[in-house]
């Protein structure tokens, strides 16, 4: 629900269906109403190993750049073989952009042109 000046401007009503209850009241939805004209920023994931010198390149290209990213550090909340199974590498960095396997930071460097 949205309102405005204490008056129910728009009903984010959902229907009743099965999986994703949230259809129309989503953040999403919500923000094209408001704002049709915003920008959705990509959700980026990173990851990484503790010592990595190709992981800091790739971090500090997103940051140059000023894009957040979620870091996943190796050893800590994955482990090599939920890396191979999400990325098909061994290897870090590995990079997402909206779901999409961009790759390590080469790939990451071809991807904005450097």
């Amino acid at each position: 629900m949205l309102v405005k000046d204490g008056i129910i401007e728009k009903m984010f009503i959902e229907l009743e269906v099965a999986g994703d209850p949230f259809e129309v009241s989503d953040a999403e939805t919500i923000l094209k109403y408001i704002n049709p004209n915003a920008v959705k920023l990509p959700l980026v994931s990173l990851f990484t190993k503790v010592g990595c010198p190709y992981c800091a390149r790739a971090k500090a290209l997103l940051k140059e750049r000023g894009i957040a990213f979620e870091e996943i550090v190796l050893g800590k909340e994955i482990t090599t073989k939920s890396l191979q199974a999400v990325t098909g590498s061994t290897t870090v960095p590995q990079l997402f952009i909206d779901g999409k396997l961009i790759g390590g930071s080469e790939d990451l460097a071809k991807h904005f042109g450097v």
